[in-house]
């Protein structure tokens, strides 16, 4: 089984010795930009792509299987040549130990994307800068690492919460901080990487190991150990809930990625009552919980 040692003495550097971490797939979608912007981009999605699958984000060594993930771009406004902006949907799937079958670690929508791009610009890799264009991508490239990392170690991801976390203030301090600033939308990518790395949210960090690790991992040989590491994951959320009414993008990227996994898992869950505390920390899917409990 899949178990990380994390010796990060310099966090997001180059080391021809590594492995890359990701093997990633982007698609874009360019219906809404006029003729000139699409000609523009023609060569972008490739460009994207090599970078993610050639760029070694971290600076430990990576000798774990590449983590599976994609890029879903909508571009949205173009102007003045070079400036773009787009809504972005990211997804990671992790394996589940002993099974063909794959979960969903993160289903993010980002509607907030503004960069500007050249033609066939060259695109390289330097963290010791803000650019629009790829600081985007290392800050979703360190969360999809450090959320798969989680849920193989407790608290595995930290290094890599806080490299998105530096990335994140960075940018709250150029002129593109209304996409890196928080507001009161469902997310947003700075109270997303506040709160994985808050002191206030690592109870839940430790329960999403749990859920993992101790749940989906072992499901299929121990269900009943595997259900404990989900209810607890529950009922502790059901604690925090009570005494907050703030909103956590953590909290809801995560239910955007597991509340169908959750409901598929506990269908023979024998306390229905289970999808009842489903709905008080999660309301986003009401509907599917309500139509789970009926069954």
């Amino acid at each position: 089984m899949k178990k990380f040692i994390f010796l990060i003495l310099i966090l997001y550097s180059f080391s021809t010795s590594y492995s890359q971490e990701l093997e990633a797939t982007v698609q874009i979608n360019m219906e809404q930009l006029q003729t000139v912007y699409k000609e523009n981009l023609e060569v972008f999605k490739q460009q994207i792509e090599d970078y993610l699958n050639t760029t070694k984000f971290t600076g430990g060594n990576w000798e774990w299987p590449k983590i599976k993930c994609s890029f879903n771009m909508f571009f949205t406004v173009a102007d003045g040549e070079i400036n773009y902006s787009a809504q972005v949907v990211v997804n990671s799937i992790r394996s589940i130990e002993g099974t063909e079958n794959r979960s969903l670690m993160l289903n993010i929508m980002d509607n907030k994307w503004s960069f500007q791009y050249e033609k066939n610009q060259s695109i390289y890799f330097d963290p010791t800068i803000f650019n629009a264009l790829t600081s985007f991508l290392d800050f979703y490239a360190l969360v999809i690492i450090g959320t798969d990392s989680d849920s193989y170690e407790p608290f595995g991801g930290t290094p890599y919460f806080q490299g998105a976390m530096s990335i994140a203030i960075l940018g709250g301090t150029t002129g593109y901080s209304d996409s890196w600033g928080t507001s009161s939308s469902n997310y947003n990518k700075r109270g997303f990487i506040e709160d994985a790395t808050g002191a206030g949210f690592q109870k839940f960090r430790q329960d999403i190991f749990d859920y993992h690790y101790n749940g989906l991992d072992v499901f299929y040989r121990d269900k009943e150990e595997a259900y404990k590491s989900f209810e607890k994951l529950v009922n502790n959320l059901v604690k925090w809930k009570n005494t907050t009414n703030r909103r956590s993008p953590f909290v809801n990227a995560f239910f955007d990625a597991k509340s169908g996994e959750l409901i598929s898992y506990l269908q023979d869950y024998p306390d229905r009552s289970i999808f009842t505390k489903l709905i008080k920390v999660d309301p986003a899917h009401t509907s599917k919980y309500i139509e789970a409990e009926d069954r």
